[in-house]
């Protein structure tokens, strides 16, 4: 009988040779006492059926050039003789019916048959993996495993060969390798090394199952295996480790789901899949970096139209609200906010969902912070069709409008001036708008390089103007003429025009801002724009030019 030697002194000086004349000895007596019991019939007929393979297999890989020279051949045989020595001791114990009871014997015969379906397997892949052809000069296990930087293909091979504890010891090298040499590692991995990656995330062993889900993150990180990831199934066992994995494996499955949610289709199959809940549970109660890659995970969930629903009924927008408000990281902060403004784009129930649970105060408390304001600004914008207008000017949302039309980015202004489009509903909210200093910060959006900031700018602009109060503010800013004639260009792409001539129109009825429009050419501008009966133009074009005519003939 043979027993488990793998860490023995005396079993690791022993050759690829030697263990393969230990097997060609074992085999032939585990085939005659398989043969020979009695009881169990239908097991044993199984068990001889494969150890009657095994030949063939010795046959092939002892003949291979690399055999002596590669440490995978010699760790092979030795598992091969450690499971025929399974073989002969089980056969023994049926045979003379020792064994302690009929469900625990029955068990061990079906682990046996796995154990040989796998020294089967093994050897097809040490011969079709090619890997025995990058032949290891290394004698022993220790001395492979002092050498980190080993052939990366040989590392993969283990991942498919041999034992649980030599895949996990292979997998920390590559976790190693991955983090020192990323290209190393990519340049190596197939479709196959995924899918024995996705297989090793239901290992029973908890340390293989987190470097396993180590590596898998990295992989996707870089975002270069993503559709030979999810083709092999690797959504269901990263959503269990979210639900029931150590706190490693739960951040690692987080961020890989993070990365993969990307693509719609992804993000449907991990709604599909059930993922919404335990990413709910990882935003609830996760750590800082955990929550911060689950609710980045629901942001881009939240981008898919179709899923949004599942999303609220599973508690998104609570959630959401709730890492606004005392979220750990301000990464996971910018993600609610993206979150809400994804739900909240076009859903009028998901709309009022969120402002029942005071979403509204929350997003404008965002907006005092350092984060990014673009996202909470398009999320209001996106509610006030559903909350009463004088409800948002109580709540503050003017000076938070106007600071980040001051201070925000580029988009993030261009979002703002959105948002007093929206609000802008009557005489005295336009008053009010002008009041909390929005206009000169308008005025200064026309000069944006961006064709759609321009148009919205002079859009709110001209809606503003129609209050005498900000009428005179516009006319008082010196920017304001030349800003809106230069938006007077017909080219196609300027989208500002029409507004541009509304705002100008409010504007002629000063004298003062009539001769200063066509020293900076606008009555060439407007002669184009009555071509192609852009609205306004004409009428104003009629303006400018009597009081060019008046203005020659009191010269003469």
């Amino acid at each position: 009988m043979v027993e488990d030697v793998g860490t023995d002194e005396v079993a690791d000086r022993r050759t690829s040779e030697d263990w393969l004349s230990c097997a060609r000895d074992l085999l032939p007596i585990a085939l005659r006492k398989a043969k020979e019991v009695g009881r169990f019939p239908g097991r044993w007929k199984t068990i001889v059926s494969k150890l009657e393979e095994i030949p063939l297999r010795l046959s092939d890989l002892s003949s291979h050039p690399c055999f002596s020279r590669n440490v995978l051949c010699k760790e092979q045989m030795q598992v091969v003789c450690q499971t025929l020595g399974e073989a002969i001791r089980l056969a023994e114990l049926c045979s003379t019916e020792k064994f302690e009871g009929k469900l625990q014997m029955q068990s061990d015969l079906n682990s046996l048959t796995g154990k040989l379906v796998l020294n089967l397997c093994d050897f097809e892949l040490l011969i079709k993996t090619g890997v025995l052809g990058d032949a290891t000069v290394l004698n022993s296990i220790p001395e492979f495993e002092a050498s980190v930087h080993g052939n990366v293909r040989e590392l993969l091979a283990r991942l498919q060969i041999g034992h649980l504890e030599a895949k996990h010891k292979a997998l920390n090298h590559l976790v190693e390798i991955f983090r020192e040499d990323e290209k190393k590692v990519l340049a190596a991995m197939n479709r196959s090394n995924i899918s024995v990656l996705v297989q090793l995330l239901a290992a029973t062993s908890p340390r293989v199952r987190e470097k396993t889900v180590t590596l898998i993150c990295s992989l996707a990180e870089s975002q270069s295996y993503d559709d030979w990831l999810v083709s092999e199934g690797v959504l269901p066992p990263l959503i269990r480790l979210l639900e029931s994995g150590s706190a490693v494996g739960k951040e690692k499955a987080a961020i890989s789901l993070q990365s993969l949610s990307m693509l719609a289709e992804t993000s449907r199959a991990i709604v599909g899949h059930g993922g919404v809940r335990p990413l709910v549970e990882i935003c609830r109660k996760g750590d800082s970096v955990s929550q911060a890659a689950a609710a980045s995970t629901l942001k881009n969930l939240s981008a898919v139209p179709d899923v949004r629903q599942t999303l609220a009924e599973e508690g998104v927008v609570k959630v959401m609200i709730n890492i606004l408000n005392d979220g750990i990281l301000l990464g996971s902060k910018e993600y609610a906010a993206e979150c809400l403004q994804n739900l909240t784009v076009s859903n009028e129930t998901l709309r009022r969902m969120v402002v029942s649970e005071n979403g509204v105060q929350s997003l404008l408390a965002y907006l005092d912070g350092p984060q990014p304001q673009e996202p909470a600004v398009a999320a209001i914008r996106n509610l006030v069709t559903s909350v009463p207008v004088g409800a948002l000017i109580s709540l503050g949302i003017l000076p938070r409008v106007a600071h980040v039309l001051k201070s925000g980015s580029a988009s993030a202004q261009q979002v703002a001036a959105s948002a007093i489009c929206q609000i802008c509903i009557s005489s005295e909210v336009k008053k009010l708008v002008g009041e909390a200093g929005c206009i000169p910060l308008l005025v200064r959006l026309l000069e944006s390089k961006s064709s759609r900031c321009c148009e919205i700018a002079a859009q709110a602009i001209s809606s503003l103007m129609t209050v005498s109060h900000n009428l005179r503010e516009v006319k008082r800013d010196e920017k304001s003429v030349p800003s809106l004639v230069q938006l007077l260009d017909p080219s196609p792409h300027n989208t500002a025009k029409k507004y541009a001539v509304a705002c100008l129109g409010h504007l002629s009825s000063s004298k003062k801002c009539k001769k200063s429009m066509i020293s900076y050419g606008a009555v060439g501008y407007l002669k184009k724009l009555a071509e192609v009966d852009v609205p306004g133009a004409k009428k104003l074009l009629e303006r400018l030019e009597r009081g060019k005519l008046r203005s020659l003939l009191a010269r003469k």
